[in-house]
């Protein structure tokens, strides 16, 4: 065995086939790591509680670099409206800020995606997809509308998969889809980790959009499930939904606030809401008497929904 230095190039070749001498010197020859270069074991770096829910059990996060402050505030802007609590930003940054165990239920209306089979039907705006041409431009366009297939599937999980986290042992997850995306809507909350229980549906009424030659426009759907099990105990609430369109809309894609109430009979509080848009279910539940959680992304429907919970409480 040779116990000189190594000699030759340090080839990736060399060290594959084993020719190189280094591969012949002794054990305790071999170079060694100072130990100062050595880093502790993340299991040995003592836990802190997460700032924004230090009772949460199990919320811990690592010691934050000296060089890189804690990012404790991913919203743009927060509003304490009675027992709602509005915050602009996007729901994928706020919800892990959020105390775990703190929702009751998730009911939400979130970007369908849909409005065309195509990439270009899905990229038009919002207000082509959804509006006919007289009614354009009476409110403002939203974000979030362009996702394909798969996309959405991720992008679903993602959020219902953070949301589930906030939830309650046994609460509800509601969440509005139409008839493109109810099959993957399905899928990911399932990916998410809820129980899937059903789909009820939302019948428009005759107010759906007509098409000539075709069955009419007049449903849209709710796909539900639970946080794990529930009890089977509380009030019966309908499975089919049928609420007309409401004459006058604050959103593109807005829902009637009765509807809303319907499906918050068998809910508990608060309530989340990731995709707030004009603050519909803030309104309901302020009827209701349920405390609110809502998120939305877009300024101009942000402002909307302050104005309007703003408008519900003077009563």
């Amino acid at each position: 065995m040779r116990n000189g230095p190594p000699s030759g190039p340090l080839t990736r070749k060399a060290l594959r086939s084993g020719e190189h001498p280094l591969w012949n010197l002794p054990r305790a020859s071999l170079p060694r790591r100072p130990k100062r270069h050595i880093r502790r074991h993340r299991d040995q770096v003592p836990p802190l509680r997460h700032p924004e829910c230090p009772e949460a059990p199990g919320a811990h996060t690592r010691a934050p670099r000296a060089s890189t402050p804690w990012r404790r505030f991913v919203f743009l802007d927060r509003k304490d409206i009675g027992a709602a609590t509005l915050y602009l930003g996007d729901a994928l940054e706020i919800l892990p800020t959020l105390a775990p165990g703190s929702v009751g239920a998730v009911l939400c209306d979130p970007p369908y995606s849909s409005g065309g089979a195509s990439l270009s039907d899905r990229s038009r705006p919002t207000s082509a997809k959804y509006q006919s041409s007289e009614h354009r431009g009476l409110y403002p366009e939203f974000q979030g509308d362009t996702r394909d297939q798969r996309s959405y599937l991720a992008w679903s999980t993602l959020w219902l998969s953070r949301a589930r986290m906030l939830a309650a042992p046994g609460a509800l997850c509601a969440v509005f889809t139409d008839w493109r995306q109810l099959p993957v809507t399905s899928d990911a909350l399932q990916c998410a980790g809820w129980v899937w229980r059903g789909v009820a549906p939302w019948d428009k009424t005759e107010r759906g959009r007509p098409q000539l030659g075709r069955y009419r426009a007049q449903a849209e759907y709710v796909v539900w499930g639970t946080n794990g099990a529930r009890p089977l105990k509380g009030p019966v609430a309908p499975g089919v939904f049928r609420a007309p369109i409401p004459h006058v809309k604050h959103h593109i894609a807005g829902k009637p606030v009765e509807l809303m109430e319907g499906l918050m009979s068998i809910m508990e509080g608060p309530i989340l809401d990731p995709f707030m848009g004009s603050g519909t279910v803030g309104l309901a539940c302020a009827r209701k008497g349920l405390p609110y959680i809502g998120i939305e992304v877009e300024p101009a429907y942000y402002e909307i929904a302050l104005s309007r919970l703003e408008a519900e409480g003077k009563g």
